[in-house]
């Protein structure tokens, strides 16, 4: 429902930073609905100051159109990069764990009285995971977070997110809590560790299908150590998952003890070597710009003029 726009913020005395701006796309302008909900993304994403989370700055209109004003992350999306090639397990590691405390982050988030609101990411994938060249992670795009605590209740019946990485009560169109975040993360560190999803079919009907009845296999493509961890992400029923993003992390830290190190120096090499790669040397900031600007929405290509 939206474009992305490099920009550049401008303050006194010649100050100057890169940031990425969110705009309403132009046939959406004016529909109560679209607007309502971008709103709720904006204001939401105010409440949320995580350094494993991309930061919104601000809300705004100009020009008969809402924008939201995020972090420039210099880098590119998970998904974009597993496609030229796997970090390895001890770096998969590391990018599950850092993700495990941008869920904590969102999970608990509290409203002004110290009541939590419930928040529910619902669209944990690749594509919505930002790797900086510095070793950053961030999780981004919560246009379809929903607080299940607010007003606009998660409703049975309603399902968004990337089918591929729903769990099986967003399959079944039934209400969501953190636990079905934590199964599209199981399936994200997967596709980390072996280059493939779990539960992919030949169609996307398959692929839910498989989703619903979570049947994971042996997981023999997976270090023996590592089965448990994934198996406790993908169980099928809620209540039988890690009880919780933190808890996840507890799991994770001795299977990282075990394995070379791997943190945010190994990341950022491990970013830079293929995106140096892609763009043959020569193709300067512009086109690693475009790439993040486009992973921060997952809806629509960044237009070729840039925003000011």
């Amino acid at each position: 429902m939206a474009e992305v726009f490099l920009a550049l913020a401008f303050g006194a005395a010649g100050f100057e930073k890169q940031v990425v701006l969110k705009v309403l796309r132009p046939e959406h302008r004016g529909h109560p609905d679209y607007e309502r909900m971008f709103l709720e993304e904006g204001r939401l994403g105010a409440r949320l100051s995580h350094r494993n989370l991309v930061g919104v700055h601000d809300l705004g209109y100009a020009d008969g159109a809402y924008y939201v004003r995020l972090d420039y992350v210099d880098g590119a999306d998970l998904a974009s990069l597993l496609a030229r090639g796997l970090p390895g397990v001890p770096l998969a590691l590391f990018v599950a764990d850092e993700l495990t405390l941008a869920l904590t982050a969102v999970h608990e988030l509290e409203d002004e009285a110290g009541r939590a609101l419930g928040l529910v990411h619902r669209d944990v994938t690749p594509s919505n995971v930002l790797l900086s060249r510095r070793g950053e992670v961030k999780l981004a795009d919560f246009g379809i977070a929903k607080a299940t605590l607010l007003r606009e209740q998660t409703r049975a019946g309603v399902r968004k997110g990337t089918y591929a990485y729903m769990s099986p009560e967003q399959v079944r169109g039934a209400a969501v809590g953190p636990a079905s975040d934590l199964f599209s993360l199981g399936i994200t560190l997967h596709e980390l560790l072996t280059g493939r999803r779990p539960f992919d079919g030949e169609t996307p009907l398959e692929t839910m299908e498989r989703i619903r009845e979570a049947q994971v296999g042996s997981l023999e493509e997976v270090e023996a150590d590592v089965r448990p961890l994934l198996r406790a992400c993908l169980a099928r029923r809620p209540e039988e998952r890690v009880d919780s993003a933190e808890a996840l992390r507890r799991m994770l830290a001795p299977l990282r003890r075990r394995r070379a190190e791997a943190g945010p120096t190994e990341l950022a090499r491990w970013v830079r070597e293929r995106l140096d790669a892609a763009q043959g040397g020569s193709q300067g900031m512009e086109t690693v710009a475009e790439e993040t600007a486009t992973s921060c929405s997952g809806l629509s290509p960044v237009p070729e003029q840039d925003a000011r």
